[in-house]
């Protein structure tokens, strides 16, 4: 069975005009996983898919536009009418409110109650979703979907994350990386590498924590990658100038990320 892949969000830490930071939401029969859940994304989810219909969410790095959508996906897992007990109006109350599966990088359940905290309800996300921290070294199964993890060098820690369907076809999520080879050698031959595209020119100063499109290009190149997408970039550089400047390193199909922009693996 295919898996779909459909873009909520690839703005990078500002949003887009209308738009959202990173969130994907990736399917395969009837199970649905939301890979990252950045400012903005939990509007955009609503427009593909029913909220309460998300299996599991798994987050790859704890930077706000990677996660903070969160909050407001538990208000309203925690405080929605169909989630209540009761019946109010249209909806007849329920006994089994959901309750998605939040997978966070190591740390990330004392980050959360601390992000929770400044609304006053440390225990938010701890109510609303399964709290799991995962192990970079492990695998999770969803459904059919299967995540593994590599380290990625960042401001902080964070991971890549395989998506791997019941077929064996992969999507490789680079997250946020400076240039490296973790990246490279973790998305060798995939079907799909998400790489991120933040710089129209690498940084000029301090430790690097971001690609530029060629450099993104160059990764797909060495990883043999058969398609490849570029995201977590502004719309305010050009998206016809971006992927020209991924195809001087790589001569695959490249692809600008979109919101509602979906694909088939």
């Amino acid at each position: 069975m295919a898996m779909n892949l459909t873009v909520l969000g690839k703005s990078p830490a500002w949003q887009d005009v209308d738009g959202a930071c990173s969130g994907y939401l990736v399917s395969e029969g009837d199970t649905n996983l939301l890979v990252d859940c950045g400012n903005g994304v939990f509007s955009k989810l609503r427009m593909h898919l029913d909220y309460v219909d998300v299996d599991a969410i798994v987050i790859s790095h704890l930077h706000a536009d990677h996660f903070l959508d969160l909050i407001p996906y538990a208000f309203a897992l925690v405080f929605a009418p169909r989630q209540q007990p009761v019946a109010v109006d249209r909806w007849p109350g329920t006994e089994f409110p959901a309750r998605p599966t939040l997978y966070g990088p190591p740390g990330s359940a004392e980050v959360f109650r601390g992000i929770a905290g400044s609304w006053g309800m440390p225990d938010l996300l701890e109510r609303a979703f399964k709290v799991v921290e995962y192990d970079p070294a492990g695998n999770i199964e969803v459904g059919p979907v299967n995540l593994s993890f590599q380290f990625v060098p960042h401001f902080i820690e964070t991971y890549a994350i395989e998506i791997r369907c019941s077929s064996g076809k992969r999507i490789t999520y680079g997250a946020d990386c400076r240039p490296n080879r973790e990246l490279v050698e973790f998305a060798a031959d995939t079907d799909l590498l998400i790489a991120e595209a933040t710089l129209p020119r690498p940084e000029r100063t301090g430790l690097r924590g971001h690609l530029t499109p060629e450099e993104a290009g160059e990764h797909a190149r060495d990883a043999g990658a058969k398609k490849l997408m570029l995201t977590h970039i502004s719309d305010e550089l050009d998206p016809d100038w971006a992927v020209t400047q991924a195809k001087t390193a790589y001569d695959g199909p490249v692809e600008m990320a979109a919101e509602g922009k979906s694909v088939h693996v």
